[in-house]
């Protein structure tokens, strides 16, 4: 049974990327938690049902369909849930996309969209929570890394590109917003069994080399995940930030 942080009851969470995969084992583990999350997600089906089913449990969840690259209409998301929910105390840069790319191939349409997805919108999202949260002087950030670039691999340079950069993202932030008591954290995974990864990328050759390379000789879950990031949202981590943690079971 995972642990309970009374403090998240009734907080007001906001999960980026949050229906499907890792991103929705996020949101129901907060809404477990008593907290209000809304999240959002360009996947409009897979958002309305994963609301409904935790509506349908007692939950608070509210979902936004949403096209995170859109600058203006992530801000304009943010604000209408702000207005109904109250300003956001937790949130959780969890989007992104793993498109494998060859770089031969790639162009600058394609460059800046990859970028977008993977790390301008967790800026923009930061940006537009801030205020909020500097009024009530507390808060806390989750950027989502990952190990890629860490793991040197290859065939999707704008992927580990953008991956890498949360990192200086989240340093930054955590520095200039510390004295407000905001709490700016990044997590990179590593090779997590979503559906997704589990039927575009997953071979047994590349499972055997995971079972090489991994310290723990299974499959890891987007539900570990998640349970880590509910973790640095709570008080039980106050004195947490500005720190990039890697949840990989022991691959980099």
């Amino acid at each position: 049974m995972a642990a309970l942080y009374p403090d998240l009851a009734g907080q007001v969470i906001l999960v980026t990327g949050g229906a499907s995969g890792i991103g929705a084992a996020i949101t129901r583990r907060f809404a477990e938690q008593g907290s209000v999350v809304a999240f959002l997600d360009i996947q409009r089906d897979a958002g309305e049902a994963l609301a409904r089913d935790l509506t349908e449990a007692g939950h608070a969840a509210h979902f936004r369909a949403v096209d995170i690259t859109d600058t203006e209409a992530l801000r304009k998301a943010i604000a209408e849930l702000g207005a109904t929910l109250g300003p956001v105390q937790i949130l959780v840069n969890n989007a992104a996309h793993d498109e494998r790319h060859a770089t031969e191939t790639v162009t600058p349409a394609y460059w800046d969209d990859r970028i977008a997805v993977n790390l301008k919108h967790q800026f923009f999202a930061a940006q537009a929570v801030l205020p909020g949260m500097k009024a009530a002087m507390g808060g806390a950030i989750i950027n989502f890394g990952s190990t890629s670039w860490m793991a040197g691999q290859g065939g999707m340079a704008a992927y580990t590109a953008s991956k890498s950069g949360v990192i200086g993202l989240t340093r930054s932030l955590a520095r200039d917003f510390g004295p407000y008591n905001i709490r700016v954290n990044a997590i990179a995974p590593g090779w997590i069994m979503t559906q997704r990864q589990i039927e575009k990328w997953l071979t047994p050759e590349g499972e055997e080399e995971l079972m090489r390379r991994q310290c723990l000789k299974r499959r890891l879950v987007p539900d570990e995940i998640a349970r880590f990031t509910v973790f640095l949202a709570s008080e039980e981590a106050s004195a947490c930030t500005a720190q990039h943690y890697v949840v990989d079971g022991g691959w980099v």
